[in-house]
């Protein structure tokens, strides 16, 4: 059950607070992450929860021609492989991912579900839709921070795309010859990672020094993309961060990526503008913004500063 005024429930420096202790070794807690059962009982059912980790680390144990059978095709980005950080170094991202459409529903590409093991597509439907849930709830937190009405962001993110990326690092005894996860910020709106281990390696960056983010039971980690920065008008700033591998141990997650735009475009939310704001970035198209971030991505640098409307 949603609650019915989120303005009693959470405020932005009570959620900075609750991740203290997922960053002991920090001065500064980044903003940008957050973690959910801290906050209040994020609510998501714990049963959908962990028959995803159970079916994902059975996905990952598999042979490679079990996995294969669900391999990205051509140049698409759907289904099971690995990826190369490209053009902006040679290092092998140290990892094997699935990547999947999971919402809409009728966009949902099934060729690349993976039917082994036979509890997979079933837990990736369930989870879709508690993700689904969990994020329309931290939006009425957000919306109850930002000053706006629930249905301003609710309506931003309402049939949006949905997408998920589950990946395993193996272990790696020279970590300084590849990478888990090159350093980036999402360009989606908002993030949901869930750790299926207690395996460390996700890391922010904060006034140019890398933080670790410690795993924490029962937790989920919550990450602001770029596109919620804009339409929040920097209010929520989205956060740049990497993965490395761990020496000894896999690490495997479920991130969930839930996509947003206003009337097909990135820009500062218009609720917060008629309270008179000034916009701090420019609009622009969201398949625009796709190819912006993408090739920014590629070439090592933020999207995000080009479309900042002062310095």
């Amino acid at each position: 059950m949603e609650p019915s005024d989120y303005s009693k429930l959470i405020r932005r420096d009570k959620v900075t607070d609750t991740a203290a202790t997922t960053f002991p070794d920090s001065v500064e807690i980044p903003e940008g992450f957050i973690r959910t059962d801290e906050l209040t009982n994020h609510g998501a059912d714990e049963a959908v929860i962990q028959q995803m980790k159970d079916s994902t680390a059975e996905f990952f144990g598999l042979p490679q021609e079990s996995k294969n059978a669900v391999a990205v095709r051509g140049g698409g980005f759907e289904g099971f492989g690995h990826h190369f950080n490209e053009p902006a170094t040679d290092k092998l991202d140290w990892a094997e991912c699935l990547l999947l459409g999971t919402q809409p529903v009728q966009t949902r590409n099934m060729e690349f579900w993976p039917t082994n093991p036979p509890t997979f597509r079933y837990a990736l439907d369930r989870y879709s839709v508690e993700m689904t849930n969990l994020a329309r709830r931290l939006l009425g937190f957000m919306a109850a921070d930002l000053g706006v009405t629930p249905e301003t962001l609710f309506s931003a993110f309402s049939n949006k795309t949905q997408s998920m990326g589950i990946h395993r690092y193996p272990p790696c005894r020279n970590p300084d010859k590849v990478l888990g996860m090159t350093p980036h910020t999402d360009g989606f709106g908002l993030t949901l990672l869930l750790h299926v281990d207690d395996t460390p390696g996700l890391q922010i960056r904060r006034g140019g020094r890398w933080f670790p983010v410690h795993p924490l039971p029962g937790a989920f980690v919550v990450n602001v993309g770029d596109v919620l920065d804009v339409l929040s008008n920097a209010a929520y700033g989205s956060v740049e961060h990497r993965v490395l591998p761990h020496a000894e141990r896999s690490r495997t997650t479920v991130v969930v990526f839930q996509d947003a735009s206003v009337d097909g475009m990135v820009a500062p939310l218009p609720e917060l503008l008629l309270k008179g704001d000034e916009a701090l970035y420019k609009s622009i198209g969201r398949l625009d913004f796709s190819k912006g971030h993408l090739r920014a991505l590629a070439q090592g640098t933020q999207f995000l500063d080009s479309l900042k409307t002062s310095s």
